[in-house]
């Protein structure tokens, strides 16, 4: 039996704690008939900051959907000082994913966007290699090659930017994409382009971080994923995880368990940015559960 879509709004927000905002932005969705299905809520006591989010049914909501954010603006955002964005869940997403050579991160995302987890559409895979051109046509997606150096970064970014727009990408993934961005490209999507890398930076850096590890006798392996900003690999964090390695492990087994986590790592970032769970303040993130 399909599944009903859902219409729902998602509103994300942070403010200055005080006493009774839930009850504030409760009571404006209850008064215009909405149906709260999702709540969650956090108090950063350090630094006095609220941090929402909530969701909705829009089936009997009194406010029409076009109107929403303009009523939520001027009667609360700009009393309670609230910074927020609305989303709607009929709204898919669209996930341009760049791409080089490696292919257990792009395989990860496939898979699942295939077998329907993802409430998301990938309407082009992008690289500076065609090597895994393949494996685009296995899934029909579309492939661009943008063979990007560093001689012709600002031309090549030109026609990625014309190929996003014409796609109407909403975010990024860089599936072990290895170009550093630009900073205008970087500026063009604030907070959406999520990454992945090996978490021993800045400890193990270079294009053979495994085989370093390996020579220390690390005892643990990680991947980290992170929305990309201007400082590289330094942008707000989503998703972490690690498993345990022994001096019995090889280079290979090293670099096997790592390519293992990252593609399970980015993969809970980008699902956590697709169901909207995710909220940046300065340089961290508050991700919902």
């Amino acid at each position: 039996m399909e599944q009903k879509q859902r219409n729902t709004a998602i509103l994300l927000m942070h403010c200055p704690d005080q006493p009774g905002i839930i009850a504030v932005i409760t009571e404006f969705i209850n008064v215009n008939g909405g149906n709260i299905v999702y709540l969650d809520q956090y108090v950063d006591r350090v630094n006095g900051v609220f941090y929402m989010r909530v969701e909705w049914e829009l089936d009997n909501f009194i406010i029409p959907k076009e109107k929403i954010d303009e009523y939520f603006k001027v009667l609360y955002a700009q009393r309670y000082n609230l910074s927020y964005s609305l989303k709607f869940s009929d709204k898919k997403q669209r996930m341009a994913i760049f791409v080089s050579k490696m292919s257990h991160c792009l395989y990860d995302i496939l898979a699942r966007y295939i077998s329907g987890e993802w409430e998301v559409e990938i309407p082009v895979i992008i690289s500076n290699h065609p090597d895994l051109a393949v494996v685009a046509q296995q899934f029909n997606i579309p492939f661009e090659v943008i063979p990007i150096t560093k001689d012709n970064k600002s031309e090549m970014e030109a026609k990625e930017f014309e190929i996003l727009d014409s796609y109407n990408v909403d975010f990024i993934v860089l599936a072990r994409y290895m170009q550093v961005l630009s900073e205008d490209f970087i500026n063009r999507y604030p907070h959406h382009i999520i990454n992945i890398h090996h978490s021993f930076l800045p400890a193990f850096v270079g294009a053979k971080p495994y085989h370093a590890a390996y020579d220390r006798g690390v005892k643990l392996i990680g991947a980290t994923s992170h929305y990309v900003t201007p400082d590289l690999d330094a942008g707000p964090i989503i998703e972490q995880d690690i498993t345990r390695v022994t001096h019995k492990d090889t280079i290979a087994d090293l670099v096997k368990k790592g390519r293992d986590l990252e593609k399970i790592v980015l993969s809970r970032a980008v699902e956590k940015h697709i169901q909207r769970k995710i909220l940046t303040y300065n340089n961290k993130t508050i991700v919902f559960s």
